[in-house]
């Protein structure tokens, strides 16, 4: 199925960038709404996402205008790693 360790690797950074996508989508969705802050699924949310969206936050100066662009920006970070730098990485590695 995969030709060479480094392909598998790729794919398997890739399936993780796309399952944290839908997390922070899933969360960004969740705060829309007054969630029960001690459901075990938001309480997973949080904890996933929080490490990686507070530092993004606390460089934004968003707080002025009340939108979190937060998670967005995330999601746009991790798809420049998955479109550009795994193949690129996959590529290098392999020739």
């Amino acid at each position: 199925m995969f030709s060479s360790p480094i392909l598998f690797l790729v794919n398997v950074l890739h399936l993780a960038i796309m399952i944290y996508t839908w997390i922070i989508i899933i969360r960004a969705l969740i705060s829309w709404v007054s969630p029960d802050p001690f459901n075990p699924i938001v309480r997973f949310l949080y904890r996933a996402t929080e490490p990686v969206l507070r530092p993004v936050r606390r460089s934004l100066p968003t707080y002025q205008i009340g939108i979190d662009l937060s998670p967005m920006l995330v999601i746009i970070a991790l798809q420049l790693v998955d479109n550009f730098v795994l193949p690129t990485l996959a590529a290098a590695l392999l020739y």
